[in-house]
């Protein structure tokens, strides 16, 4: 088949279509169409249960933009969401798929408690302190599995996901020891942060914090980053062809450690802002899951920086919203999850189409030779 002029899509039997679409566009319109049947699939189980499927969106939009303070509060779910998207988005392009989000985040987000709590600085400086501890923390602790990568083989999906372990119950030892609080309630968790270190409110009466500005300068900086920058067009070249890459010139070693330095530095940049401007403390228990919704939030967005954004803000506005359908509409809030995991799947289905294609030509081309 002739290859026309455009980006070509792969059909269910795995065949190329020409087509004169922008990839952009191809690329748009399937996650459009992935959420049309999650969204779709979420009416019929409402349906099952004996809700008004009507009713529940209604109230999910009513309720994450319906007023000022939904709005901001949406726009505060979706800020962490930028971060661990664009987490996951930077190592994508270059093949790796980071899966620690949640763990860089975490530690991000105790670094920023410890200097919100040990040093006195004014407003400006102390909180500025406070970030760029959080990413650097995020970046050592991704940057460890990028290491065990380029020079012990050991595959990242394996290492992050351990390492989410190990921060998880090193946190736990933290604030259960030797940051924790100390009050007749015995309460484990951290002291609060001093007001220094405290991101300023910017929406009243929303809790939403200039964090959100702290993400969309961070995503253009990414942009940049990938787009504009000799180091991006190495991790873009690498992603694509390593073998080649290294024919350029080009060392896959240093540019896996760095993408997964780079990567884990924005989350711990994300878990620094939403201590600094959300939560104030940390609290024993403390995992809200950003890191394993920023997959969904990724592949939506197709690692792409715009495709993160919209993608943050949708989950944003889901994570809002079901709190309206709980309350309005009386559907439970698992129901909001099983259309974040419809999303996933159907995002995911045709990269899977294609790779099983891949994988049969290739046992065909052996058993032919």
């Amino acid at each position: 088949m002739s290859q026309m002029h455009g980006s070509s899509i792969d059909d269910l039997n795995g065949d190329v279509v020409a087509t004169r679409l922008p990839p952009g566009v191809v690329h748009l319109g399937r996650s459009l169409v992935a959420l049309a049947l999650a969204f779709a699939l979420g009416a019929v189980v409402m349906l099952i249960i004996g809700r008004n499927p009507i009713e529940a969106y209604s109230a999910l939009i009513t309720s994450s933009v319906g007023d000022k303070f939904s709005f901001g509060e949406t726009l505060e779910n979706t800020t962490p969401l930028i971060f661990t998207g664009l987490t996951l988005a930077v190592g994508f392009q270059a093949r790796l798929f980071n899966l620690g989000a949640e763990g860089q985040l975490l530690m991000g987000a105790l670094m920023a408690a410890y200097i919100g709590v040990s040093f006195n600085a004014p407003a400006p400086i102390h909180v500025g302190v406070a970030l760029l501890a959080g990413a650097i923390v995020g970046g050592l602790w991704s940057g460890l599995a990028g290491v065990l990568l380029a020079f012990r083989g050991v595959h990242e999906v394996i290492s992050t996901i351990m390492l989410n372990f190990v921060a998880f119950f090193f946190i736990n030892y933290m604030v259960t020891g030797p940051m924790k609080e100390v009050t007749e309630l015995d309460i484990p968790q951290t002291a609060k942060i001093a007001g220094s270190a405290m991101l300023p409110r910017i929406f009243p009466p929303s809790r939403l914090s200039a964090g959100l500005i702290v993400a969309l300068v961070t995503a253009t900086a990414v942009w940049w980053l990938v787009m504009k920058t000799p180091l991006g067009y190495e991790l873009r070249a690498v992603g694509r062809n390593p073998d080649a890459a290294r024919q350029a010139g080009i060392r896959p070693k240093r540019v896996t450690v760095l993408v997964m330095m780079i990567s884990g530095s924005i989350a711990g940049l994300g878990g620094a802002v939403i201590m600094t401007g959300l939560f104030q403390r940390y609290q024993q228990g403390l995992n809200p899951g950003f890191g394993f919704t920023a997959i969904a939030v990724a592949l939506l967005g197709r690692n792409t920086v715009p495709g993160v954004l919209a993608a943050a803000l949708l989950f944003g506005v889901l994570a809002q919203g079901a709190r309206g359908m709980q309350t309005i509409a009386d559907v439970p809030t698992d129901t909001i999850l099983m259309i974040q995991a419809l999303v996933i799947f159907f995002v995911s289905t045709p990269h899977l189409l294609a790779l099983f294609k891949r994988r049969r030509a290739a046992v065909a081309a052996e058993m032919e030779a």
